[in-house]
């Protein structure tokens, strides 16, 4: 079983055909779950891919998704959690904060992180560099919160070991544009490894680059289950057994 839980739906901004990609992704590399976003949502306008995206998790069994959460619009964020979130096919919330202009340590994402904490779901969270110190220190602060270091902070890794040992709520997932050699090791080896996740950032990257990188780290069985699924199943709270 492997959990995927950084993943899209729908067209991106750009030329790429994503026609039954997603599926076809998760077959090739043995993927059971993705949990996804909308890319409208993430990219345009939340209410309208959230909606979408709803529309489609109900024709599907592998896929859950999350609701997209613009931080700059807090009533269509109120909105979208009372409305997708009871139905079960939404299993936490996604905050892009480069493309919405809001950065981990604004008052509009803080005030947003908070709702989600409310909600009692984990928040999927872009970081980049220091970042991910920013979203540890937002999600010391609000009692509750769960949230997914998105990329890991990327190039900034190491950044990403110090946020995840200074709060037990935040979790880390991998996948990334690049492949600095070691990165996945390095991290694996310095955080507690219940708090590693897996992610791809599929249909935008191949799996295949998520799945070098952590195969090339080298975990021990145990680790790689972790990371695998059983860590993913723990956080969303899921009912899936291998």
């Amino acid at each position: 079983m492997i959990i995927d839980v950084h993943a899209h739906w729908g067209p991106w901004f750009f030329t790429m055909d994503v026609a039954g990609a997603n599926l076809a992704a998760m077959d090739r590399y043995g993927i059971g779950l993705s949990i996804v976003s909308a890319t409208e949502a993430v990219i345009y306008d939340a209410p309208a891919g959230n909606r979408a995206l709803a529309r489609w998790l109900a024709t599907t069994e592998r896929h859950l998704g999350y609701v997209t959460v613009n931080p700059r619009r807090q009533a269509d964020a109120e909105r979208d959690l009372r409305e997708h979130l009871p139905t079960g096919k939404f299993a936490g919330v996604k905050i892009h904060t480069d493309y919405t202009g809001s950065p981990v340590s604004s008052p509009q994402t803080r005030e947003a992180l908070a709702m989600v904490a409310e909600a009692g779901v984990p928040a999927l969270v872009h970081t980049w560099g220091a970042t991910v110190l920013d979203l540890a220190e937002a999600c010391a602060d609000t009692p509750g919160l769960r949230v997914i270091a998105g990329h890991m902070g990327a190039d900034g890794y190491p950044y990403a070991i110090e946020a995840a040992n200074a709060c037990d709520r935040l979790y880390l997932e991998p996948c990334y544009s690049h492949a600095p050699a070691g990165r996945v090791a390095r991290v694996a080896a310095a955080v507690d490894r219940t708090r590693l996740l897996f992610g791809t950032d599929s249909t935008l990257i191949d799996p295949a680059s998520a799945f070098g990188a952590v195969a090339a780290a080298g975990l021990d069985a145990e680790t790689a289950e972790l990371v695998a699924w059983r860590n993913a199943v723990r956080l969303f709270d899921l009912d899936i057994t291998a």
